[in-house]
């Protein structure tokens, strides 16, 4: 019988997020191929931070007959539950194993190991003294291949690619079941669902900083594939998804994708698919997405202003539509053939605004943008940053809201145009990227938090992650969740309704919602509005209390006590 492990080293690209909470389409697809191959075999999935956790997995892995690791970050992130593999970690990760057959998957293997932002792409030396394959096409088809051929590498072609979406279908059904070993399922996983790859851009060549166009024109899996996908993992568990893994999600299905560089959209297409996805996944308890082309939003408004709301009649509050904005300096969006204009992309905020800026029961607004900026790119001076930041000025002075506004400097790639020019222009533009983004944080993103959410919104269902200190911070599942500081040491891995009290740049401050005054620690009955040290030492020394009468006798002044009673009860 075949042993196999998948180790995912965690993956994070312009199109697909693997990094916990999220689980990509690589090791699911990748099971689906072994499986499909043989029902019998055994497959073990591993997180790397499992084995950073417990070292003495190596032992697990070494013991395989097959070995493969998934990797690779061409797109810089921030991640609070775990990070990316890198190239030295690998190297040491692997160099007392000799007996699997080793195999790289994922943008690590096709491009090299992102490090951050700002730095090209970084392979390992003498890669096939590490690995006996380095797959640079679709990593479940060659794995297929590979056993096939009873694992003889050598008759094997590693830029083999899937020849339509539909090649997958059985792939993605068999491998859904790889996800009861996540370490976090079923409560805290989000599983990042594929609709479609390629770029209708590709025609023209693309972004320049893109891998996206590479993989040609879009090409579409059907709605009932992706619907069988959605109900097999569903019934392994999985009750939060990400329609994440595609270019622009207003664009799945849309009309002549292979002839227009911005194709019209099919609105009827994304309301049989998120309504189908309802039918077969009834509790799910997150429906999200992720990219959308501003362009697209710009010149198609009726038609985007349907899917949007077909978006949020199906969906979970919450939801962000992550615009690839990138520059709105006219010279850079030339140069760098870039997606939409200005105009275009305050057109495009202002539809997502209209449509989706109530808030849901959740807490948090139905449906907002979220911008994409690039920095490095050909073109870009001191008025490019000066542009960028007027720009958002004027969305805040307009009443607009924005989710989140993410500020990164490209990770040159090989294939790309920006791939000659390198981290150059970063480097000389080094204390102008760090400026800016101190400006953004004081002056727009924080201010923009603040319209988004007052004090004392109430967020349900956030999940408790990491302690700093007597600090707990949490997030609400779903895509680009707003991180949540909570004084206090609270318990992790459970769901908190909150109650928010206070702001950083891009974080709040809140409490968990009601407080059992009774039982609640100094940190956080500290954190009540307008109690502080003093009283929270006087709160301490009278309690346990009875009732609300009983807790404003202990108080200096009766109508702080008043203030904070809706915050609290007696247990």
């Amino acid at each position: 019988m075949l042993k196999t492990v998948i180790l995912d080293g965690y993956v994070d690209e312009p199109t697909c997020l693997g990094v916990p909470p999220y689980i990509s389409p690589y090791p699911r697809y990748i099971a689906g191929s072994i499986w499909d191959s043989d029902k019998n075999s055994q497959i073990q999935y591993i997180t790397i931070d499992q084995l950073r956790n417990n070292p003495s997995i190596t032992n697990v892995l070494s013991k395989t007959n097959l070995l493969i690791i998934i990797a690779g970050m061409s797109v810089p992130g921030r991640y609070l539950s775990g990070y990316p593999l890198g190239p030295n970690e690998t190297i040491n990760i692997l160099q007392n194993i000799t007996k699997p057959l080793k195999i790289l998957c994922g943008p690590a293997a096709k491009h090299g190991f992102g490090i951050s932002g700002g730095k090209k792409t970084r392979t390992i030396d003498n890669t096939s003294d590490v690995f006996d394959l380095t797959i640079k096409g679709d990593s479940e088809i060659i794995i297929k291949d590979l056993l096939e051929q009873r694992l003889k590498t050598d008759k094997i072609d590693p830029n083999q690619v899937r020849e339509n979406a539909k090649q997958i279908k059985n792939l993605a059904i068999k491998g859904s079941k790889i996800i009861t070993q996540h370490p976090n399922h079923p409560q805290h996983l989000i599983g990042e669902i594929e609709t479609y790859r390629g770029c209708p851009r590709s025609i023209i060549g693309g972004c320049s900083f893109c891998s996206e166009p590479s993989k040609g024109p879009p090409d579409f899996r059907p709605i009932k594939d992706i619907i069988d996908e959605i109900q097999n993992l569903y019934q392994n568990g999985m009750r939060h998804f990400r329609l994440g893994n595609q270019p622009c999600i207003f664009s799945y299905m849309s009309k002549q994708a292979d002839k227009k560089e911005f194709p019209q959209p099919n609105p009827l297409a994304l309301q049989k698919l998120f309504s189908n996805i309802r039918k077969v996944a009834p509790s799910l308890k997150t429906l999200h997405i992720d990219n959308a082309n501003p362009g697209i939003l710009a010149r198609y408004p009726n038609e985007c202003t349907k899917i949007a709301k077909t978006i949020i009649r199906y969906h979970t509050p919450g939801d962000v539509a992550a615009l690839g904005v990138e520059s709105t300096d006219p010279i850079v969006i030339k140069k760098n053939n870039l997606k939409a204009s200005p105009e275009q992309i305050m057109n495009a905020i202002q539809l997502l605004n209209k449509v989706g800026r109530k808030r849901g029961n959740n807490g948090m607004p139905e449906l907002l943008p979220g911008l994409n900026f690039v920095f490095g790119l050909n073109g870009e001076t001191k008025t490019t940053y000066n542009l960028n930041y007027e720009f958002l000025k004027n969305v805040l002075d307009k009443g607009l809201l924005i989710r989140r506004i993410n500020l990164r400097q490209i990770i040159p790639i090989p294939g790309t145009k920006m791939y000659q020019t390198g981290n150059k222009i970063i480097k000389k533009h080094k204390h102008l990227f760090q400026q800016f983004k101190r400006k953004i944080k004081t002056n727009i993103e924080q201010p923009m938090l603040k319209k988004i959410l007052p004090t004392r919104t109430i967020l349900k269902d956030v999940y408790t992650e990491k302690h700093d200190g007597k600090l707990t911070f949490g997030r609400q599942i779903g895509s680009y969740p707003l991180l949540i500081g909570i004084p206090g040491v609270h318990t992790l891995n459970k769901f908190y309704d909150v109650k928010i009290t206070d702001y950083g740049y891009r974080s709040v401050t809140a409490l968990p919602y009601p407080i059992d005054i009774n039982h609640a620690s100094r940190e956080t009955i500290e954190a009540l509005p307008d109690i502080g040290k003093k009283r929270a030492i006087r709160i301490l020394a009278k309690r346990p209390f009875q009732n609300h009468k009983d807790f404003l006798s202990c108080l200096d002044d009766r109508q702080v006590g008043k203030t904070v009673l809706d915050w609290i009860y007696f247990k």
